[in-house]
């Protein structure tokens, strides 16, 4: 089943400033942490991520996430996938993922 991209800004349009607001609430961050110790780049269902949160919330994280430009939705109509955008985030912020990689599942706070 073929889904609608949910398209954030372009590579060159990523904001430092929105980047480090969305890694700043610890859900979002274990979201990215996640994606980027994951080098295979597939895509997840939005609800592998086991938040401890409610579907709502998750989805004001997820959209926070995408308009920064650090994940792409994929809208299937009755679920989303996301994926990092590993290489745009490396192009713009070289090194940002390998210090999210490093910070141990203990210090997500």
């Amino acid at each position: 089943m073929t889904g609608k991209n949910l398209v954030g800004p372009e590579v060159d349009a990523l904001d430092l400033g929105a980047v480090i607001r969305a890694l700043a609430d610890e859900h979002r961050r274990s979201v990215v942490t996640q994606l980027a110790v994951d080098r295979s780049d597939n895509e997840r269902g939005c609800n592998s991520f086991d938040l401890p949160i409610s579907k709502q919330a998750q989805t004001h994280h997820f959209r926070v996430l995408r308009e920064a430009g650090l994940i792409d939705e994929i809208d299937y109509g009755n679920r989303k996938g996301v994926r990092l955008r590993r290489a745009d985030i490396e192009k713009r912020f070289p090194g940002l993922l390998a210090l999210l990689g490093a910070e141990s599942p203990g210090d997500m706070s």
